[in-house]
């Protein structure tokens, strides 16, 4: 487990944070902010005061990261890029998670490198990663102010002929039910929003596109929710194009693979990061995925077609 709990002694009465940042390396700022975040305790109680103190034993949980052996498609001095496969985490959920990507990239460059966006869980491809404080400060700036060019594939159900822009507002769903508020939409209320789409072969047995997609602006599910605005969602996309009794369904885990797939067409998001292309430090990079996601989608839905 990442997270796990170490049993640390205080010879004599000090700062807490004091004491994290000379026996744990930590920063004033770090210790500080995780003793806040109730990561120390007390006789079983977790401290939450940063100047608070301790003195002989006490309880910290920390951080240790673990690796799966996800080797990196890219590494520089100021950066590095993963293929994330689909199902991996980000970053973990909570304490329990097992792993996520944030475990193999401080693992393998150390405790100051951090992701610097974010991709779903179920999609796959390009994660960009700073190594330190500094770039990692650069590359979010860069994304903030949309000085990365980005390029997905994916495959959609339907047959699209033609290349298109969709300029469609998108707002974050208002709704009672907890489980649903994850939901995007296109309103006329939402904030602007922009995806080129570029068709590169239908698959005519199938009824399947794979596309390229270019979005301009960075909201949450943007290109899964443009592409169902235009009536081609993507394939075995469990939300968009969904009812909202199995969007909870399975978001509750009770959707099980096999209707997941006759419901949407695949038991994963048919969606992968496939390239990014910025400058940084004066130097231009262009960086692409080395999976081969056309080869490995249509290998994806044949198996789950023989599965039905």
């Amino acid at each position: 487990m990442p997270f796990i709990i170490k049993k640390m002694f205080a010879k004599e009465k000090k700062k807490a944070f004091l004491y994290l940042i000379k026996e744990l390396n930590y920063t004033q700022k770090e210790a500080q902010r995780l003793i806040a975040k109730g990561r120390l305790f007390v006789d079983g109680e977790p401290m939450t005061r940063t100047a608070g103190e301790v003195e002989g034993e006490f309880e910290f949980i920390y951080f240790e990261p673990i690796t799966r052996g996800l080797e990196p498609t890219a590494v520089y001095d100021e950066f590095v890029l993963f293929d994330k496969p689909s199902g991996v985490l980000i970053h973990p959920q909570n304490r329990k998670t097992p792993y996520s990507l944030i475990d193999e990239l401080k693992y393998q460059f150390g405790r100051d490198a951090n992701i610097a966006h974010r991709i779903d869980q179920e999609t796959s491809g390009l994660v960009l990663c700073a190594r330190n404080k500094d770039s990692e400060r650069d590359i979010k700036m860069m994304f903030e102010q949309r000085d990365m060019k980005k390029k997905y594939l994916a495959l959609v159900h339907g047959e699209l002929k033609d290349a298109m822009c969709i300029e469609a507002p998108l707002l974050r769903r208002e709704d009672e039910s907890a489980m649903v508020r994850m939901v995007v939409k296109v309103h006329e209320d939402g904030k602007a929003s922009k995806t080129d789409i570029k068709p590169l072969k239908y698959f005519k047995e199938k009824d399947m596109t794979l596309v390229e997609c270019f979005p301009y602006t960075g909201r949450q599910h943007q290109i899964r929710v443009h592409l169902f605005h235009v009536k081609h969602s993507i394939v075995g996309d469990p939300i968009y194009g969904q009812s909202e009794e199995n969007i909870v369904r399975f978001l509750d885990k009770d959707l099980d693979d096999k209707e997941r797939t006759k419901l949407s067409g695949a038991t994963r998001l048919l969606l992968h990061a496939s390239e990014l292309e910025f400058e940084l430090y004066g130097n231009m990079y262009k960086i692409q995925s080395r999976v081969d996601f056309a080869k490995e989608c249509l290998s994806y839905v044949n198996s789950q077609t023989l599965c039905e």
